[in-house]
Order: structure tokens, then sequence, then C-alpha cells
């Protein structure tokens, strides 16, 4: 058989039986039916473990966007985006679950999350949910409103900030400057 070469690697399990009327040569070849048919067998053994690996990490996560250290991703809007890690650039408008912004990344926009943990640099508007965690290296500046706060000592939180995240019971504070070490803040 000439698909079974070094290229496509060796097969562990015996070839499944065929439909009767279809041949390997006929009609669908074995490498059309293997890339648009869920019922081939794949040419190596270790794809089907990698492939079923993937979507069970996806469904703790579900749908995450990563960008990388230098990348500038500017004028967008992100949607549908389960976690958003920054580690380059962003300046964007986005509604998701979580957000997630290293040390050396940096988001400029408006942002409506359920969870935000702020290693790097955030500027604009803000609301989270739930909880925002602001860490040693972390920076937050703007319009900010949240459902509980957390500064490790050495984080930044200077702007208008707001407990709560619906208008009509939040109590507002105006920031300049503040740190973690100097502002206790009620969650």
């Amino acid at each position: 058989m000439a698909l079974q070469g070094p290229f496509f690697g060796k097969r562990d399990e015996p070839t499944p039986a065929r439909a009767p009327g279809s041949s390997s040569l006929g009609g669908t070849s074995s490498l059309g039916s293997a890339g648009s048919s869920s019922s081939a067998q794949p040419f190596n053994a270790p794809a089907p473990a990698a492939a079923t690996a993937v979507p069970a990490g996806a469904a703790e996560s579900g749908a995450k966007l990563t960008v990388g250290p230098n990348i500038k991703l500017k004028g967008v809007e992100i949607t549908d985006c389960d976690t958003l890690v920054v580690e380059g650039t962003v300046e964007a408008t986005m509604n998701s679950r979580v957000i997630q912004i290293a040390e050396q990344g940096a988001f400029k926009g408006s942002a409506e999350i359920d969870i935000a943990e702020v290693r790097g640099v955030f500027d604009g508007n803000l609301t989270v949910r739930q909880k925002l965690v602001i860490f040693s290296t972390g920076k937050v500046t703007g319009k900010i409103r949240y459902g509980k706060i957390v500064i490790e000592e050495g984080g930044q939180l200077s702007g208008e900030i707001t407990f709560g995240t619906s208008g009509d019971n939040a109590s507002s504070t105006k920031t300049s400057g503040a740190k973690g070490e100097q502002m206790a803040v009620a969650a």
C-alpha cells in the first residue's frame, strides 16, 4: 500500500472495513475521507489523543484569545471571548468573562468583565461584575466599577472608582494615585 510510507507514519490499528461498493482508489480516496469524515481512522495513532485533549481543555477555559508579547491589537471590538490574555498591547472594546493582563501587557479602552486580573496596565472604562484583582505590578486608571476588589501591596488604582456594577445603588469615590498599601476599599 503506497499510503503507508514514512510520510504518513505507521498504523497501530487494523484498517477499518470499507463500505460495500467503495475502493481505496475509486470514489473517495482515503486521503479525502480522512480530512472530511469523522468516521475515518487517522493516519497516526497519537493524533486522536491530541484531538481529544484539545476540546477537553477548551471546555474548561472556553474561548481564549492571547495577545502575545510585542503584539499590538488596535481598534477592535472583542466578542464571544471567554478569556482574554494580554501580554502585548490592546486598544479595544470588549464584553467578556475573564481578562488577564500580564506584567508587560497593557489594555486601553472599555471592558465589561466578570473577573479581571491586572498585573500590567489598564486604562479606560472598566466594569468588573464579580472580582477585580490588582497585583503588586498592576496599575488601573480610568472609570472603574467593581463588585469585589483585591489590591496587592504596590498595586495602583486611580480615577473614578465605584462600588457595585449597577448605577442605582453604587457608591462612588474619586481617587488620585491610590496604592494598595495606602487604600482600604470595602468589598
